[in-house]
């Protein structure tokens, strides 16, 4: 039976309605059943909050201005109709192209509800939060298709498109699955860490572990296959033209074949590292990479190896690997490694590697596997994080379980000198149900002015925010932007004036070798 796209979003707000694990997934699965394999990979992607087609060539400025003011009355959108829209948009090219993908939205949009355009919309501008995450998403899959979870995860790993994998499992069962593993050339998802406060908490996790440097740079997997050379990034883009250095490096490897998963770092003359964002200047769309590379050269280190001519190393232990990596890789490419189960040296080793310029250490679990695409316990990160008291200027509309809640806070830091507040960037993350509830309370008594999403409100209310790093962003007025934000508590004993000044936040990004501006 085809599924109307309005069975999709009716799902999608069931399955945001609600915080259980197992009603999210009975909810999608009830639906995945009625769909034929092609219908099936769609529906996956869409609630996965992924368009098949990626990026369609419209900012989220112009798909909102497509939006038509009058919705439709009835549903009538089929799935495989409104994924062939999508694919003509995105493939719209030449002189009047982005006039064109806009008619098209625009058309599409005006058949649609005004539930169903709401969930276009947040679909193609990467806004459709609703809970259904892939962990939820392959249980439905599963469920849905009689085949088991573990099944399904184990494709995953290999094939970073949980669509497809729905559609074989629809099509051939566990069988199709099973065909699914490592290939060279097909980039398989980066596996994941959580965190750890210190050495002591890692090590009563893991026991006995490896403990790295924990580099910030740009994720990087390296695929080799005689003399060809491929390198991908954590989103599994192929960047090979900009990365010479790197192919270079594994090329001259004596490995016929190759999967290596590492980082690439730009390094200053002595050896020290730049900042993450001036890395991922060797990452940009239009580069001169002869000049970049003379520049800004890159080096690349690798943590562990997947693939190595013929034999498939994911399913082994850690400590099977890291021999295995040891073995085909000269000292200077392997990331520096300490394995113990003492507190004291780990510590030490963590101290050493701030001290160099790193983020922090890795703690890593010695008989896992690895768990592409997984984040579980078997990685743990161990860096030190900033905190800021900033001023909340704004809060935007959540949405999915979200909904009806102010949820993405806009955030600023004191200008003693100008007066009034600098934004530094926006976060929704780290917040509990109860905070939710009781900050749009309070936002709301603040309200000043708002429109569709957002709600201004005066800048009294102060939040402390944990941060990575201060980086460089043109798209803020004072700019520079926090990395990796999110909300630890509210501080309603502190005034406005109280708040962190955006002085505070520029001798943050100074100390961490970033340009005084």
């Amino acid at each position: 039976m085809a599924a109307t796209l309005n069975d999709l979003v009716d799902t999608s707000a069931r399955v945001g309605a609600t915080s259980r694990r197992l009603e999210k997934i009975e909810r999608i699965a009830t639906l995945l059943r009625r769909l034929g394999p092609e219908e099936l990979a769609i529906a996956v992607r869409y609630l996965s909050g992924e368009l098949p087609q990626g990026r369609i060539g419209l900012g989220p400025a112009a798909v909102r201005s497509a939006v038509p003011t009058a919705a439709a009355e009835g549903a009538t959108l089929g799935l495989a109709e409104v994924d062939a829209t999508f694919a003509s948009i995105a493939g719209a090219s030449g002189p009047g192209s982005t006039g064109e993908r806009r008619r098209l939205l625009g058309d599409l949009l005006a058949r649609a509800t005004a539930e169903e355009r709401d969930f276009l919309v947040r679909l193609v501008v990467g806004e459709l939060r609703q809970g259904a995450l892939e962990g939820v998403m392959a249980d439905a899959v599963a469920r849905a298709t009689d085949v088991r979870a573990d099944e399904v995860r184990r494709a995953c790993m290999f094939r970073a498109d949980l669509g497809e994998v729905a559609r074989v499992a629809r099509a051939e069962g566990a069988a199709g699955l099973s065909r699914f593993g490592i290939e060279l050339f097909r980039p398989v998802q980066p596996m994941l860490a959580q965190t750890a406060d210190d050495p002591a908490e890692a090590l009563g996790h893991l026991g006995e572990a490896a403990f790295e440097y924990k580099l910030d740079g740009a994720r990087v997997q390296v695929h080799k296959g005689g003399d060809a050379v491929r390198v991908f990034t954590r989103g599994l883009h192929d960047v090979t033209p900009a990365v010479p250095e790197i192919v270079e490096a594994v090329a001259a490897l004596p490995a016929r074949e190759l999967v290596l998963d590492g980082e690439a770092q730009a390094r200053r003359p002595d050896g020290t590292p730049w900042p993450f964002q001036v890395t991922m200047r060797r990452f940009g769309r239009k580069l001169d990479v002869a000049a970049e590379r003379a520049s800004l050269p890159l080096a690349p280190f690798f943590f562990d190896v997947l693939y190595i001519d013929g034999t498939d190393l994911t399913g082994r232990p850690a400590r099977e690997r890291f021999e295995a990596l040891g073995g085909a890789l000269p000292a200077p490419l392997v990331v520096p490694r300490l394995v113990t189960d003492d507190a004291g040296r780990a510590a030490a080793f963590l101290d050493e590697a701030i001290r160099r310029g790193h983020e922090g250490a890795m703690a890593k679990s010695l008989d896992a596997a690895y768990q592409a695409g997984g984040r579980g316990r078997s990685w743990l990160k161990i860096k030190p994080a900033h905190t800021l008291d900033l001023v909340v200027l704004a809060a935007e509309w959540g949405s999915g379980r979200r909904r009806g809640f102010l949820s993405n806070l806009h955030l600023g830091a004191r200008d003693p000198r100008a007066g009034g507040f600098v934004m530094l960037g926006k976060t929704f993350k780290g917040m509990t149900d109860e905070m939710l509830r009781w900050q749009t309370g309070h936002l709301l008594g603040l309200e000043i002015a708002r429109d569709a999403h957002t709600v201004h409100v005066r800048p009294e209310l102060v939040v402390e925010i944990a941060f990575n790093d201060v980086q460089t962003s043109p798209q803020y007025p004072g700019g520079l932007a926090l990395r990796f934000a999110r909300v630890k508590r509210y501080r309603t004993d502190k005034r406005a004036d109280d708040a962190d000044t955006i002085d505070g936040v520029r001798a943050i990004h100074v100390a961490a070798g970033g340009s005084a501006g």
